[in-house]
């Protein structure tokens, strides 16, 4: 009954706090530090959120997010469609941490120190947390054991609900992968196509707003020459630390990039507090500071896009100044997904500067392995994703959800037609990252709306034929067949 009285988008900061006769809980298991040696024998807490509100027992079915690279109540704050559909399911809700994330930390305040102890942060190890967690779920809680699984995500935690299917069908009957790169990886789609995406975003958002940007970065080069322009720069964006040198001139452009890649991936139809606060559309709130034509100064150019990036650093006003050394949300664990990224998530990204509105830059597999090891001390397996999770040899597997939005950089590494019968790609024009799984809201385009019955008819389709499946097996009286 508490909970229909709290506010929905902040249901699970608010319940993890709450003692477990609540219908939502916040849990704490031991689970292996790794899964697939024996010498290392020692466990760790992993937290995972559940609701039982709606679960109709016994066999009811469980929707289950495969925890991303962050805060699980960032993530269960994040997935309203989930919630919305719980009632219409009679399903239990559980919400999975991710190793090294949030508080499930391995190796506790040293799960960071060095890399002996990240050693177990990879996705396979996470996937097998997920299949423990399920299995020991429907083993203690009365009954659960033949409670059908879905596994759902978006972003790495689609990839993450995609692979889960892949590599234990035998324990959830089917995934949602929302906006999920799968094939983001080497020799799997052009290292171009993300920033290209990104630059489509901004074109049709608003008069010659790509084109100012491709221009910005030669302006912040003439302006950031001299002292009194690095001065200028420094006071005109409101940055918290003064540009005093090339480098730090280098990573302002990098946080710049960074935004305008940000802001095309939440480029959501209403307001909304994901990465940032913001308005709705928020590319066409910052185009209309990037509408100027070819004859603009420098300065006057710089001033625009000050403004622009402001939209996403201080749309509440609330900000005294800009940090560019942070881009999102303190929930993301950039640390962690830094190493993923330098061991088995190589995901290839390249610049050309006229196809995109950025400056060049090639994808330089070396470079970025020696960033690995100067950073880790290790280095990246680039085709090791591939290897292990098929690439795109996909095709004998089953009962994938694949859901991508037109506006998401992200969709140039998705799934976008379908593969078989039951691996199914699910388009959204006008949708930003994963839009599907995030609350209902008036401000929806018909598209999403449409995603989103599609997906629970999808639902509905496995609950339904792997009940029956069960009843034929759990026959009392069932006569075995002869060929």
């Amino acid at each position: 009954m508490l909970l229909a009285q709290l506010p929905s988008t902040d249901a699970c900061d608010y319940l993890v706090f709450l003692n477990m006769e609540i219908l939502f809980a916040f849990f704490l298991k031991l689970s292996q530090i790794d899964h697939f040696g024996f010498l290392e024998d020692g466990t760790f807490k992993q937290r995972y959120l559940l609701s039982d509100k709606y679960w109709q027992q016994p066999g009811g079915p469980i929707l289950f997010y495969t925890g991303n690279e962050g805060d699980i109540t960032w993530f269960c704050n994040n997935t309203g469609f989930m919630w919305e559909i719980a009632e219409e399911l009679d399903a239990m809700l559980v919400f999975a941490e991710h190793r090294y994330y949030g508080e499930s930390l391995p190796f506790g305040q040293d799960s960071y120190r060095d890399s002996k102890h990240l050693n177990y942060l990879t996705s396979e190890q996470a996937l097998a947390d997920f299949a423990v967690l399920i299995q020991n779920l429907k083993g203690t809680l009365p009954g659960a054991q033949h409670s059908p699984v879905i596994a759902v995500g978006g972003s790495y935690g689609g990839m993450l609900s995609a692979w889960f299917r892949m590599k234990y069908p035998h324990v959830v009957v089917g995934a949602l992968a929302s906006s999920a790169p799968i094939w983001q990886f080497p020799g799997m789609v052009p290292c171009g196509d993300f920033y290209k995406t990104v630059t489509q975003d901004f074109a049709k958002s608003g008069i010659n707003c790509d084109a100012n940007i491709r221009k910005s970065w030669k302006a912040v080069n003439n302006v950031s020459s001299s002292a009194s322009g690095l001065q200028w720069l420094s006071e005109e964006f409101s940055l918290c630390a003064p540009l005093k040198n090339k480098n730090d001139v280098l990573t302002f452009k990098s946080w710049l990039q960074e935004t305008w890649v940000n802001l095309a991936m939440v480029d959501y139809p209403y307001e909304a507090n994901f990465l940032q606060p913001l308005p709705r559309w928020p590319i066409q709130v910052v185009c209309k500071y990037l509408s100027f034509d070819s004859t603009v100064s420098d300065y006057q150019l710089l001033q625009g896009v000050a403004q622009a990036a402001k939209v996403y650093y201080n749309y509440t006003g609330s900000s005294p100044c800009l940090n560019t050394s942070q881009t999102a949300t303190s929930s993301l664990g950039y640390l962690g997904w830094f190493y993923q990224a330098c061991t088995e998530m190589v995901m290839p990204m390249c610049t050309d500067g006229v196809q995109d509105m950025f400056e060049p830059e090639e994808w330089n597999f070396q470079a970025f392995s020696d960033e690995c090891k100067a950073m880790f001390g290790i280095r990246p397996r680039a085709d090791w994703a591939g290897t292990v999770y098929g690439g795109k040899e996909i095709s004998s597997h089953s009962n994938i959800i694949f859901s991508n939005g037109g506006l998401d950089p992200w969709s140039s590494g998705g799934v976008t037609s379908n593969i078989s019968h039951s691996l199914v790609s699910i388009m959204i024009p006008d949708g930003a990252h994963h839009l599907d799984l995030r609350y209902s809201n008036d401000l929806d385009p018909p598209s999403v709306r449409a995603a989103r019955d599609l997906e629970v008819k999808y639902f509905r389709e496995w609950i339904k034929k792997i009940k029956k499946s069960q009843r034929k097996t759990l026959a009392p009286n069932a006569k075995p067949r002869h060929f």
